[in-house]
């Protein structure tokens, strides 16, 4: 493999040169801790804002007359050209044009966008037929999908915090789906097969979910820049937009019919919608690209107390004995991840096993130990 990189040095198809991809990481031991820290920053920033926001203005739409979940899907992914900001923005080898990504990846990226798009629409319908308290506490189950298929496809070891925090999480969805007896919990003029409906799309949507994070993180070990994981992202979002786009066109709809705030509020929701989905999407790519997928879904996950309290507060949702337990359920399962995660890691200190930062830190040791391979030869 090092002599390939060595003797082709003007092939296309090498992703790129062993010493530019480690150099391109790495310029400085200085500089390096210093860029990472502040993409640190800003992906956390994004992805609590995003994760937030969207869920509430998304909610926000259907509650004052929106109807159209083409339109809602649409928007989660109409903003990629926004890419292009940390895209040109961001440092990169000169080996390599802007969006010049190989084939393979290029085409990958189109499948998994096309996916996305499915999943946006999951959630969408999910959105229309539950209230924001109940649809974040069931997207939270995304954890527990995520630790069993991390342990699956990346080989993240499953321990019995792990498993307990698994169990935790799905014993709180499983209330959710049987408080039928308060009534509390329903829309108003919504019958309890929307409400059903609702529920298993946002299952639906939270196992997509929770697959989309170890494959990416699959796929971002293949990558040499922070911008080459931006580019994937564009490609993605794009894709996943041709496909709401197709949707929305076939149905036709009045969308803006029952629309009950005015134009003006319509567009600026509309707007804010975007924004807050782009940046829920830049930053879930950053927190995986530089920690991992499990953590990426864990500080998700950290978020349900705020999706639910906003829920109550500014839509007024039913915060009836179920949803309590469900939440206390959740945060417990939570913690006993967080739990597990601190002993395991004091253990690691103890064996003195060197930690494991994420992606871009497994990606940088095999630039190190590839170009050891070529000095050697």
């Amino acid at each position: 493999m090092a002599i390939h990189f060595q003797e082709h040095q003007d092939s296309t198809t090498d992703l790129l040169q062993p010493e530019e991809r480690y150099n391109n990481i790495s310029p400085s031991p200085t500089q390096d801790h210093h860029c990472r820290r502040l993409l640190e920053i800003l992906s956390y920033i994004s992805l609590f804002v995003g994760t937030v926001a969207s869920s509430l203005l998304s909610r926000f739409y259907f509650q004052h007359g929106g109807s159209n979940r083409w339109l809602a899907t649409l928007v989660q992914s109409a903003g990629f050209p926004l890419f292009l900001l940390p895209i040109f923005l961001s440092p990169s080898s000169t080996s390599r044009r802007c969006f010049n990504l190989p084939r393979h990846l290029f085409l990958l990226s189109l499948i998994l966008g096309i996916l996305l798009g499915v999943n946006n629409l999951l959630i969408s319908c999910g959105t229309s037929y539950l209230p924001v308290s109940t649809s974040s506490l069931l997207l939270s189950t995304q954890l527990a999908f995520t630790l069993v298929l991390s342990a699956l496809l990346v080989g993240i070891p499953l321990t019995f915090t792990n498993l307990n925090a698994v169990i935790l999480i799905t014993l709180g969805s499983l209330l959710l789906a049987f408080q039928k007896s308060s009534g509390g919990d329903k829309l108003p003029g919504e019958s309890w097969t929307q409400y059903y409906l609702g529920f298993a799309a946002t299952l639906g949507a939270a196992f997509m979910f929770a697959a989309y994070l170890p494959v990416m993180e699959i796929v971002y070990r293949g990558v040499d820049s922070f911008r080459m994981v931006m580019e994937v992202q564009f490609v993605m979002e794009a894709a996943a937009t041709a496909l709401s786009a197709t949707g929305m066109a076939m149905t036709r709809g009045d969308w803006k019919e029952n629309w009950d705030l005015g134009p003006t509020a319509y567009w600026i929701v509309l707007g804010a919608t975007v924004l807050s989905w782009q940046l829920c999407f830049m930053g879930t790519a950053g927190t995986i690209y530089l920690t991992s997928s499990l953590h990426s879904g864990i500080c998700m996950t950290a978020l349900l107390p705020i999706n639910v309290m906003a829920g109550v507060v500014i839509f007024g949702d039913d915060l009836g004995p179920e949803k309590l337990v469900a939440v206390v359920l959740c945060v417990w399962g939570f913690a006993s991840y967080l739990y597990g995660e601190y002993k395991k890691k004091e253990g690691d200190v103890i064996k003195g096993h060197a930690e494991n930062k994420g992606v871009v830190d497994n990606v940088e040791r095999k630039h190190v130990s590839v170009d050891a391979a070529v000095e050697n030869v």
